[in-house]
């Protein structure tokens, strides 16, 4: 197996090695679980790999998730299928920077997507490096955040545009989370800045520390969170995968944040991605 660094922020491609051997062969899944802690997010092209294989290798992470919004494949239960067809234009709820389904608890460890199907042109994927945007910010900011909590929501997001019953009865089975806004790495223990599109609101900024009157609270707590949420945007904390069949993309989502470039119709873009679970937050 070789390694080639995409960019100094995050991101390496591997070649030399099949997905599907890793399933079975011990001494390589280590070495592949050690290159995603070290680069966050790995890349394959020219992976010959069934659904089975997918779902099997994914599971060499831990237990696989299901999506309640995205269907996942029926004969391989947490095989998440994205498919956008010519017949969903509007259908852009992708291109926004996040880390997946932190609007639970124990957010997802990480994924290992699949292209199945994409345009000749157009549909990439980009990642950020939430550690390095993290160590970026100047001391004051990390200060002012170092206690501070937010509340990450899938009614407010995946939700938006459902009938009020069924959002309130998306909230009522997936209440909105509550998250440190620095969380811990927990096998490298690096700080993460840990807010991105599911984020509302901080849940402990109205304090007499940061508010002196009651027109403080809103826009001071709503200013900070916009801020923290755009240092994914930063092209220097990036990587871009452009997709061809058969490629694969692992990542490690508690560091990264990622985001689908949704400048294809009206052309197909089917994925399909295996979520890994999580543990909670800290």
């Amino acid at each position: 197996m070789r390694i080639e660094q995409l960019t100094h922020a995050l991101g390496a491609e591997l070649t030399g090695v099949n997905l599907a051997d890793a399933v079975h062969d011990e001494g390589l899944f280590v070495e592949i679980r050690a290159a995603l802690l070290q680069h966050r997010v790995l890349f394959l092209r020219d992976q010959e790999i069934s659904r089975a294989e997918h779902v099997a290798f994914a599971r060499r992470f831990g237990e696989l998730e299901d999506h309640p919004v995205a269907s996942s494949d029926p004969e391989h239960p947490g095989l998440v299928r994205i498919y956008r067809t010519p017949e969903q234009p509007n259908d852009r709820y992708e291109n926004a920077w996040h880390s997946d389904a932190t609007w639970r608890e124990a957010p997802p460890f990480g994924a290992v997507l699949r292209c199945v199907d994409c345009p000749p042109v157009g549909g990439d994927t980009m990642w950020a490096n939430m550690v390095l945007a993290y160590e970026k910010l100047p001391a004051h900011v990390k200060d002012e955040i170092a206690d501070l909590r937010a509340r990450h929501s899938i009614e407010a997001t995946f939700g938006a545009n459902m009938p009020i019953e069924k959002r309130l009865a998306l909230k009522a089975q997936y209440p909105d989370a509550e998250h440190p806004v620095v969380r811990t790495h927990p096998e490298t223990g690096e700080k993460i800045l840990y807010v991105n599109v599911f984020t509302t609101h901080f849940t402990n900024f109205h304090t007499p520390e940061r508010v002196r009157y009651g027109q403080d609270a809103n826009p001071g707590g709503a200013d900070l969170l916009r801020y923290l949420v755009s240092q994914a945007f930063i092209p220097e904390y990036q990587v871009r995968w452009r997709w061809k069949p058969r490629s694969i993309a692992i990542w490690d989502n508690t560091p990264t944040q990622h985001y689908a470039v949704m400048d294809y119709p009206p052309s197909h873009r089917k994925m399909e991605r295996a979520g890994i679970i999580g543990g909670k937050p800290y």
